[in-house]
């Protein structure tokens, strides 16, 4: 595996620090060095929201991703004005494009235009699992962790009382997955 730089960015509520987690316990799990920088302002819900996951088979030096990311997750449209520079050639940009729209094409990146919001709304009432829904499009699109360990992650990020969440969330992030892998 290379170092695979993954920027997850929202508005708080939105669960993008989850994303995040998520990711990054599936590489912690596969023994991968990892990094999980969270960011977000003072308000929380509604606010910016964005975390930075690294993952590694060598040591990190920071966990701050300023340029060349692998992927960038883009929850809205703030996010994805803000976050899409940091994108590297060859690339895969992720879009919640039901609350964001690329104002240009670049031609040296991947992107996944995908209606999370709406998909999510559409299969559990709501948009809460628009997060999951995109993470298992990351995890189709990318070679971040093995599709296993995400499994073995919501067990842990779930555990106990939150278990009872892990069902939907499985059939969240399998949506994404298989909306990715037919996307275009």
């Amino acid at each position: 595996m290379n170092t695979q730089r993954i920027c997850c960015a929202g508005f708080g509520g939105q669960g993008t620090l989850s994303m995040g987690k998520i990711l990054a316990y599936a590489g912690m799990l596969e023994g991968h060095e990892v990094s999980w920088c969270p960011s977000y302002g003072p308000e929380m819900r509604g606010g910016t929201a964005n975390c930075h996951v690294i993952v590694s088979d060598e040591p990190i030096g920071s966990p701050v991703i300023t340029s060349d990311a692998n992927c960038v997750i883009a929850m809205n449209q703030p996010s994805l004005d803000k976050f899409a520079e940091i994108l590297g050639k060859g690339g895969v940009l992720i879009v919640n494009s039901d609350l964001a729209a690329l104002k240009e094409d670049r031609e040296d990146i991947r992107i996944f235009d995908i209606p999370a919001n709406s998909m999510a709304t559409q299969e559990f009432g709501g948009p809460k699992l628009a997060n999951i829904i995109l993470l298992g499009a990351v995890i189709q699109s990318t070679d971040s962790v093995k599709l296993e360990s995400i499994d073995d992650a919501f067990a842990h990020v779930f555990g106990g009382s939150k278990a009872k969440f892990i069902p939907d969330n499985k059939k969240a992030f399998e949506l994404g997955y298989e909306f990715a892998k037919n996307y275009k």
